[in-house]
């Protein structure tokens, strides 16, 4: 799962700041954060093992495994925030725009937790607004896009975006089986950390 999903699986405010974090913090840090956005951190490794052994994500990931082997995962998990963003029965876009503009206030509010290539990557996701642009094809293709240049043993021109296009129906239907599952077992985790506290 990629960034929107992880923020709507969020449960607190603080939960949001630590599903952002967790890929930018060492693990010997997370015990030095406050305890509900080690939740978070929690959280968002829940998420990705649940995510990365659920059978409707290993079909998904046959759509761009030809084309990036090892980094299919990465590319999946982009493609996942468009089916979330566009998914009428969890949010309208009206919804969904205000979920997005919560999540850039609740991580500026948390700026003294954030490490600086988090603060200055969120300054670019702020402006563009990537949490609610998902929903768009363009903001896919530039979220593809950012994955391939970051990556170290990709070519930056591999047509990723055009399978995601070709393949959209398929896509669509590996969302379907499988976010019901993953949001019934982010509320299960949250339940688990509630009564930690």
């Amino acid at each position: 799962m990629n960034y929107l999903a992880h923020s709507f699986l969020s449960f607190t405010d603080g939960q949001i700041v630590g599903q952002f974090l967790e890929d930018f913090i060492r693990n010997r840090d997370r015990f030095t954060f406050p305890k509900d956005i080690q939740d978070g951190i929690t959280m968002h490794r829940a998420i990705d093992t649940f995510t990365d052994s659920h059978p409707a994500i290993h079909e998904a990931k046959k759509v761009f495994a030809p084309l990036v082997r090892l980094y299919a995962g990465a590319f999946v998990d982009v493609s996942m925030d468009y089916f979330v963003a566009n998914d009428l029965s969890l949010n309208s876009p009206a919804a969904w725009k205000a979920h997005s503009l919560r999540a850039y206030r609740v991580l500026n509010a948390h700026e003294q937790w954030l490490p600086e290539n988090f603060k200055r990557m969120l300054i670019k996701m702020e402006q563009d607004d990537w949490l609610y642009n998902y929903r768009e094809d363009w903001g896919i293709k530039f979220s593809i896009q950012n994955v391939l240049n970051k990556a170290k043993y990709l070519d930056k021109d591999i047509p990723v975006f055009e399978a995601f296009l070709d393949h959209k129906t398929e896509l669509q239907k590996c969302y379907d089986d499988f976010f019901p599952d993953l949001l019934a077992h982010a509320k299960g985790i949250n339940t688990l950390l509630q009564l930690e506290n």
